[in-house]
């Protein structure tokens, strides 16, 4: 008998007594091999693979059904260890957890810089290739590449809702705007009649959709008193500005803006939701260390990770039958500490 080591697909098969097809049949465990092998045969084949020790060659394996069983990850600013480590671990951890349950390895893809700096896709040295499909986040994307992407024939899904790049993006995202409505119709219940909108309202999706669930809660009965984009304004003139036009809940897209006009509201003498109530649009992963809970929603980071990947998969092992599917997944709110009856 051949040593271990050396071992073949073809060994295997002359001491079964049956064909090499066969046995490669076996070692896939397809519903083919259930069909059209006997299980008596089967059962031989499995035997001789268990007192011989042989192990397939996982690359070889791979070559034959055309995949490498791994997924790239792109992200447009870098993951870890930075600034931005808490927003994109999250997403990190549920892609792991479903590339591991679908049995497949993880590529992180850094990408080139650019001349102008920042990330690409796209690069003389492009690397996507080596993984069968490839799952890209980032704050903001590369509307080229994005383009690129959705023309090509590799398959790809985004993290975040993405507006069309020439054709429908395959995406997974959070619903902003029908979160960032449902805030503002409690501020409304609350008696809350004229709010402020601190922060940008584009051009990156999430914002824009954050905006537009503003706008499109407000109604009839409700006013829109002061809507700043320009948060390099210091924080006690944005204070002196509500209150001048005597904003009752404040929304502010970023945390850090919301921490800012809380510190000096407070250096000011002023409580929360006492004197006005003031709104983060979207939890941030280490809001628990600041003592305020501010109102807010819980963006499903790992779900949109997991669920991302999963889809994924299914474009990597369908193809062209599977149809472009564009997913947006609920926040659910934080009622938090900072929203209350408007002052009389």
């Amino acid at each position: 008998m051949a040593t271990t080591s050396r071992l073949t697909q073809q060994h295997i098969a002359r001491l079964a007594g049956v064909s090499q097809a066969t046995v490669s049949l076996v070692l896939n465990g397809t519903a083919t091999a259930q069909a059209r092998i006997p299980a008596e045969t089967r059962e031989r084949v499995q035997k001789i693979i268990r007192e011989t020790g042989y192990v397939p060659d996982p690359i070889a394996r791979r070559m034959a059904k055309g995949t490498n069983r791994i997924l790239g990850v792109f992200t447009y600013e870098p993951a870890f260890p930075n600034a931005h480590a808490d927003f994109f671990l999250p997403f990190l951890f549920g892609i792991e957890e479903e590339a591991q349950s679908l049995r497949y390895d993880l590529l992180l893809l850094t990408g080139a810089n650019a001349p102008g700096g920042g990330r690409k896709i796209f690069s003389e040295e492009n690397r996507l290739r080596i993984a069968d499909g490839c799952i890209v986040l980032g704050k903001s994307f590369d509307r080229e590449e994005l383009a690129r992407l959705v023309a090509g024939d590799f398959p790809f899904v985004a993290i975040g809702r993405r507006d069309d790049a020439g054709s429908p993006v395959p995406y997974v995202g959070a619903d902003y705007a029908a979160a960032t409505a449902a805030l503002v119709a409690q501020a409304r219940t609350l008696g809350h009649r004229k709010l402020a909108y601190l922060g940008a309202t584009g051009p990156a999706e999430s914002t824009a959709d954050r905006w537009k669930g503003f706008q499109s809660a407000l109604g009839d009965d409700l006013q829109l008193v002061m809507a700043e984009r320009d948060m390099a304004l210091p924080e006690t003139r944005l204070l002196d500005l509500l209150l001048e036009r005597s904003a009752t809940a404040v929304f502010c897209v970023e945390l850090v803006d919301a921490l800012r006009l809380e510190a000096a509201a407070r250096a000011r003498g002023l409580s929360l939701p006492a004197d006005f109530s003031l709104v983060a649009l979207g939890s941030h992963v280490r809001v628990e260390a600041h003592p305020t809970r501010f109102a807010s929603f819980v963006i499903p980071r790992e779900q949109m990770g997991r669920q991302a990947t999963a889809n994924l998969v299914r474009r990597i092992e369908h193809g062209n039958d599977e149809p472009v599917q564009q997913v947006l997944l609920p926040c659910h709110p934080i009622r938090g500490e900072t929203l209350g009856p408007a002052p009389a």
